[in-house]
């Protein structure tokens, strides 16, 4: 079956897909489709963000204000036992696509039910395992995985289309973000500035996964910005990894792309100079990859400030072309994209200590480390004329450490960090000419998912405190508040299919430290009317994939913290364990662990689990 059978000759039926349609084709999709007239119009979200720009807004009016309270869960579907889940949405003609870190789903968009499951099984080690959506072009979903290689999926039927490896695992190479599509090439950024890549971003054909063009997000030799490495040594492992999406302004034909923060992290005098391209918003000519112009947010970063999120693409009230960025350094820019000049600069976290340099003795920072702009950047409110964005507010302390030589695939941090006890995030909505802020809404936990205003006046996003959120877009009152029974931390989408308007959200992830609230990796459905209950909570149930290892459960569960060879990362090292605690005591610790290190027995884990996982940890 064709997902967008005879879209081209529906489009034009209503305004609104109309609008949607504009976009999707520009960037080389097929359009979505349109129901008969006098009915409310099927909607589709057609990429990461909705719409190339990055905007996220969704045309879809049936919640309002006056009655998201009424909004009830419709069905929810399991996706895996455990393990991160920060995949965007993608949905067209009613079918929703989403990723785990092994698995490319497709679900019935109105009743969870399962189409689809495509498994990819790791041919090399791991570096991280973590995915953050598909692209959708010509019949076919993108995607990249967690040893280096790119996967393009017949997105009728699940069968891997092509298979190209187009990085080093071993090296530290990866590909977390969701894609891009643009007149037939796939653009995709490689992930790893923590174990000290060197960044690039790629295009590739989507036809046969053929390399057209790349660029070095950190320039060596007589590549412009080479200068600004002092030390020419140390840009061999610089970082600058891409992991999360792109935007395109489809008028100029230019890709915005996030760039991370250089490696290693939080000793900024072991590589001194402005560390281009890192902490950065390039723009790329995307149809060759040549540099157009950069915007740097932080030169010589010593506290992992990486540029993340995608930047979003509007006009001001006079027109000008603006790009909102939001970074994890806790602010909102606004920079025109004609001048290339910022037009305002908007704390939106805590900021404490900014562009002090660590010391031995210990630097309190915020947000931290773990704070800012995440994944998931800014949208844009087109009913109200506001940007609106989540954030996670939660302070650090950071202690720098001599680098050690460079070890290929390992963390490259440059010290370690303590997160402060205390984590909650913010929902702001932002003036697009000024940059002041409007009104704020305050969550229980960090918000890192995806935030989603609609034509009904209602935004739509979660937190990793496990709640699903509906906030008034003009007041920012909070109608509407679910516990999924996991921390939200991907896509958050809303969209029409006959006659009815759906909320899609993510639930159940382990990473960033989400502990008692992690849940198990689910994709939940909310719309009006409903009796307060999962009356299709069981439906076409997915089974969760794995062999059942402790290899493999440690991948999903415990390398998001402690690294994929136990060598430490946001949290502690395993080394050496065994020598340590003895297996009955690593056992005991698994089980009944101390305030900071998240519980999963019993529950994700059993008897059976925590004794593979302890023998696997014995090895290191």
């Amino acid at each position: 079956m064709n997902p967008v059978p005879g879209a081209l000759r529906r489009m034009f039926l209503s305004t609104a897909a109309a609008i949607l349609s504009f976009t999707a084709l520009a960037a080389g999709e097929s359009a979505p489709a349109a129901p008969a007239s006098g009915a409310m119009p099927d909607s589709q979200w057609l990429s990461y963000n909705g719409t190339a720009d990055g905007q996220r807004f969704a045309p879809v009016a049936q919640i309002t204000p006056d009655n998201a309270g009424e909004l009830a869960e419709h069905c929810r579907i399991k996706l895996d036992n455990s393990g991160s889940l920060h995949t965007g949405l993608v949905q067209l003609e009613g079918v929703l696509y989403l990723t785990t870190a092994h698995d490319t789903i497709a679900l019935d968009a109105s009743n969870c039910m399962q189409r689809w499951r495509h498994h990819y099984t790791p041919e090399q080690p791991e570096v991280f395992p973590v995915n953050r959506g598909v692209a959708y072009a010509n019949g076919k979903l993108f995607r990249g995985t967690s040893d280096g290689r790119l996967l393009a999926i017949d997105a009728a039927t699940g069968k891997t289309a092509w298979q190209q490896q187009v990085g080093d695992p071993l090296q530290g190479e990866f590909f977390s973000a969701a894609p891009i599509v643009w007149q037939g090439l796939l653009i995709i950024g490689s992930a790893g500035s923590d174990w000290g890549v060197r960044g690039r971003i790629m295009a590739y054909d989507q036809s046969s996964g053929r390399e057209i063009w790349r660029f070095n997000t950190i320039p060596r030799g007589k590549e412009p910005g080479a200068e600004t490495w002092h030390e020419r040594g140390t840009a061999r492992y610089g970082g600058g990894g891409s992991w999360t999406h792109y935007s395109i302004d489809m008028s100029t034909g230019e890709v915005f792309v996030p760039v991370g923060n250089p490696a290693p992290d939080i000793l900024p005098g072991h590589r001194p100079g402005k560390n281009l391209y890192t902490d950065s918003m390039l723009v790329l000519d995307a149809r060759t990859g040549a540099l157009k112009w950069y915007h740097q947010i932080v030169s010589n970063d010593g506290h992992d400030l990486d540029l993340g999120a995608a930047p979003m693409l509007y006009h001001d009230s006079k027109g000008h072309p603006i790009a909102a960025i939001g970074s994890k350094n806790g602010h909102l820019y606004g920079v025109n994209r004609e001048t290339r000049k910022r037009v305002f600069d908007t704390p939106i976290a805590r900021i404490e200590n900014e562009g002090v340099q660590p010391t031995a003795a210990g630097l309190r920072t915020c947000p931290g480390v773990l704070g800012g702009v995440e994944w998931n950047g800014p949208a844009f409110d087109a009913r109200n004329k506001a940007i609106v964005v989540g954030v996670v507010d939660w302070c650090s302390t950071i202690t720098p450490k001599p680098q050690k030589d460079f070890i290929p695939g390992q963390f490259m941090l440059g010290g370690s960090w303590k997160m402060d006890d205390e984590s909650y995030g913010w929902v702001h909505a932002v003036d697009p000419d000024s940059g002041k802020i409007r009104w704020s809404y305050k969550a229980d936990g960090p918000v890192v998912a995806g935030v989603t205003p609609s034509a009904g006046g209602v935004i739509f996003t979660g937190d990793m405190a496990g709640n699903f959120l509906a906030l008034d877009s003009a007041s920012g009152k909070l109608l509407y508040k679910a516990q999924t029974g996991g921390a939200v931390a991907g896509g958050v989408i809303t969209y029409a299919l006959g006659g009815t308007q759906y909320v899609a959200s993510t639930s159940g992830n382990v990473s960033r430290l989400t502990f008692g609230v992690s849940g198990s990796p689910t994709l939940i459905l909310y719309r009006l009317g409903g009796k307060g209950g999962a009356a299709l909570a069981s439906s076409g149930a997915a089974t969760a994939t794995g062999d059942g290892s402790g290899a493999a459960i440690y991948s999903k569960i415990c390398s998001a913290c402690h690294g994929a060879n136990a060598e430490g990362g946001v949290g502690p090292s395993l080394k050496g364990v065994s020598g340590r605690l003895g297996l009955a005591k690593t056992i005991e610790w698994i089980k009944n662990p101390s305030a900071k290190m998240p519980r999963f027995y019993p529950g994700l884990l059993e008897d059976a689990d925590v004794t593979a996982v302890a023998i696997h940890i014995q090895k290191y």
